[in-house]
């Protein structure tokens, strides 16, 4: 890399911290840095900080409202943001449907959707998974018939994401029932509150309504609203999935609790005593801390190979891997740290309350966007040639 190239980067830290210290707010930083749970307000109010700032999706092109910005830069962006304790940018609009549109979309379906994305006027979920048809997405159920100028939709999709805040899923559809598995689906936008569509919560392991199960029943919804050829969403769905492949291990993050990790092992107990002093745990924690580092460094190689022109495929799948096995280690090297106090820590730090829902949530991290079973599957067959 570039000396110029470095400075730039240092500057765009700089810049991205200056930010990020006057317009975060610190309501939402103590909730954040503390493990509370965050309302749908919560994740707005900071993504239109971001709008009015220019950095909500720094990744589109520079004429839709991003920033120009190389993989690089919008890494660090993204880094410094887990690091300073701001809310997570949903990736369903802004990272995911919002490149799909630009490449795939009709010109009317971009100037619809994409400003309400930057504005936060529209909250997007993901019909993907189904009870039958998970990391196996292929065998989708939920079928869709023509009538003249609508499809019609029935079916059921589940673990959808936020969407009792959403108005608004992309959703995958057969539409052609008698091609096989990959062929005959159909990308389509629906509205939430479109005659049919029922949701149901789903309450997970540490008590939070976070997913849901979404019931389709003759949901009717124009052609107009298919993204991309008829029978052609599988195309579409790749390349959404394919727009988030460096930052889905959240790095950021992983060093945001593991800076906490380390806070917390240096508390002294009543007898003046810290974990850090404790040499098997002080281990784990470098152990950890290594694995990460390794991680970011492999990370960044592969954003430096793309940015070179060269494309990257199921090297990407180490990265979902590895990341998500390394967070659920922190998660349970957080819980350890705490021990049994039911008490506050002290200024700034969560509640081991707190630490153990994060500890329960974050089992999902290893399953959900394609399981590391199915990564491991990909790797095999698309690196090695197995």
């Amino acid at each position: 890399m570039h000396a110029h190239d470095l400075d730039a980067d240092r500057a765009l830290r700089e810049e991205v911290r200056a930010f990020l210290r006057e317009a975060l707010p610190d309501t939402l930083r103590a909730k954040v840095l503390g493990h509370a749970p965050l309302t749908k307000d919560d994740y707005v109010s900071w993504q239109r900080i971001l709008n009015a700032r220019g950095w909500l999706a720094p990744a589109w092109p520079v004429a839709r409202g991003g920033t120009g910005w190389t993989p690089r830069q919008i890494y660090i962006f993204e880094e410094e943001c887990w690091l300073a304790g701001a809310p997570e940018v949903f990736a369903f609009g802004p990272k995911m449907l919002a490149p799909v549109l630009m490449q795939h979309g009709t010109p009317a379906q971009q100037d619809e959707f994409l400003p309400r994305i930057l504005s936060s006027e529209d909250w997007w979920c993901q019909g993907y998974s189904e009870p039958g048809a998970g990391s196996d997405l292929a065998s989708l159920r939920t079928r869709g018939r023509i009538e003249g100028d609508t499809l019609v939709i029935d079916g059921q999709k589940t673990w959808t994401t936020y969407a009792q805040y959403a108005n608004r899923m992309f959703c995958l559809v057969r539409t052609d029932p008698q091609a096989k598995s990959q062929e005959g689906i159909s990308f389509v936008l629906l509205d939430m509150d479109m005659p049919g569509i029922t949701v149901r919560p789903l309450i997970l392991l540490d008590g939070g309504h976070e997913v849901n199960e979404v019931f389709l029943d003759q949901v009717r919804v124009p052609l107009s609203r298919v993204v991309g050829p008829l029978n052609q969403g599988w195309t579409v769905a790749k390349a959404l999935l394919g727009h988030e492949r460096f930052n889905v291990g959240k790095i950021g993050r992983s060093l945001r609790e593991l800076r906490l990790l380390k806070r917390l092992a240096a508390q002294p107990d009543a007898l003046g005593r810290s974990l850090l002093q404790d040499v098997r745990f002080a281990e784990r924690i470098a152990a950890v801390e290594v694995d990460l580092l390794a991680l970011e460094q492999t990370t960044l190689r592969l954003i430096a190979e793309v940015q070179a022109g060269r494309s990257v495929g199921a090297e990407a799948s180490t990265l979902k891997i590895r990341g998500t096995e390394i967070a659920q280690q922190l998660s349970l090297l957080l819980v350890q740290a705490c021990g049994d106090c039911t008490a506050p820590m002290g200024d700034g730090l969560p509640t081991p309350m707190a630490l153990v829902r994060q500890y329960l949530n974050w089992r999902k991290l290893s399953i959900y966007g394609g399981s590391n079973e199915v990564q491991h599957n990909i790797i095999a067959k698309f690196a090695l040639g197995i």
